[in-house]
C-alpha cells in the first residue's frame, strides 16, 4: 500500500507527518530508521503520527518517534507542525486545538500571521517526574559527567531535559558532553542535553543534543526547558526570546504551577508517498 505523508519543519527540526486518521497502517521500528535515513530514506529528525484521540475531551492524539525508532513523550516544534498539518489537511477547523500526547495534554493555537502558540502545560522540577537522580529537588544541582564537574538544571516539559549554563554555546561542550550527559545513569530516560547561553534578561542562545537523534537545528521543549531554568535562577525575565541555530522562539513562563506558552514558526516543505 502506499501511505501519504508531509515533509515539514520548524526552524529546522524536521519531520515526516503522517495522518492515520483518514489512513491505516502499523509502523515499526525498523521502517522508521529506514525512513529516517538522510541518505536512503525521507530524512527527518522525528516522525509525527496523528491518530484519533483516546480520552473525547481532546481531538487529536499526537504520537512522535526519533529518528532511532524509539517514541518519546513530547515534541514542541513538532506540535507546531502538528497544529498546520491537521488544519491543512482539514482533519479541523478549529483554531485551539487539544492534543493528546504521552507527556501529558496539550493546546494548540494558530494565530492569524501563521504562526503558532503551544501551551506545553506546567513544567516539572520534582526528581521522581523528570525522571532525574537526586536526594531533593533544586534549582541546580553537582553533575560529573566524562570526568568533569558541571552544575545543571533538571527540568520535564513532558521529557527530560538537562539544562547547562556555558559561556559560548559554541565552546565545544555540546560536542564533547551531549552524548555522555544523554546517556548518563542519573537520568533513567535518558535525556535531552541543552547547553544555554545568556545573553541578557531576555534573549539566551541554545542548542540540543537531542535523545535518540543527536544535535538538532531546533528543539522546542528544551527551548521551554532552558528558558524555565534560566527564569528559575534569576538569569531571565518572561517573555525570553531563545535563539537555537534555526532560529528564534519566543517562551513566555509566569511562574511555579503556570503553563509554559511557547510561539513560532511551521513550515510545510512537500507532500510525498510512501510504499509500506
Amino acid at each position: 500500500m502506499l501511505l501519504r505523508f508531509t515533509k515539514m519543519h520548524g526552524l529546522g527540526n524536521d519531520f515526516m507527518v503522517i495522518d492515520l486518521v483518514t489512513q491505516h497502517a502499523q509502523l515499526s521500528a525498523k521502517q522508521i530508521r529506514q525512513w529516517s535515513d538522510r541518505h536512503t530514506g525521507i530524512g527527518f529528525d522525528q516522525l509525527l503520527v496523528v491518530e484519533p484521540p483516546n480520552d473525547p475531551d481532546t481531538d487529536f492524539r499526537y504520537r512522535i518517534y526519533n529518528a532511532d525508532g524509539s517514541e518519546v513523550e513530547q515534541c514542541g516544534n513538532g506540535a507546531r507542525c502538528f497544529a498546520r498539518f491537521v488544519q491543512d489537511k482539514r482533519l479541523t477547523a478549529k483554531k485551539v486545538i487539544h492534543v493528546e500526547t504521552s507527556g501529558g495534554p496539550i493546546t494548540l493555537r494558530v494565530r492569524r500571521d501563521g504562526q503558532v502558540t503551544v501551551d506545553m502545560g506546567a513544567p516539572r522540577f520534582a526528581p521522581a517526574e523528570v525522571p532525574f537522580i537526586a536526594e531533593q529537588e533544586a534549582d541546580q544541582y553537582a553533575f560529573e559527567v566524562a570526568g568533569e564537574q558541571l552544575m545543571v538544571s533538571a527540568v520535564s516539559m513532558g521529557n527530560p531535559h538537562c539544562v547547562t549554563l556555558v559561556d559560548d554555546i559554541n565552546n565545544g561542550t555540546l560536542e564533547r558532553l551531549g552524548a555522555h550527559i544523554e546517556a548518563h545513569p542519573r537520568f533513567p530516560r535518558k535525556v535531552n542535553a541543552g547547553f544555554m547561553q545568556v545573553i541578557d534578561h531576555g534573549h539566551a542562545r541554545l542548542r540540543v543534543f537531542e535523545r535518540g537523534v543527536g544535535e538538532t537545528q531546533a528543539c522546542g521543549t528544551g527551548a521551554c526547558a532552558a528558558a524555565v531554568a534560566g527564569i528559575r535562577l534569576g538569569l531571565l525575565r518572561s517573555p525570553v526570546q531563545i535563539q537555537l541555530p534555526g532560529g528564534n522562539l519566543q517562551i513566555e513562563w509566569a511562574g511555579p504551577g503556570q503553563p509554559v506558552l511557547m510561539t513560532g514558526p511551521a513550515t510545510r516543505v512537500y507532500e510525498g508517498q510512501i510504499r509500506v
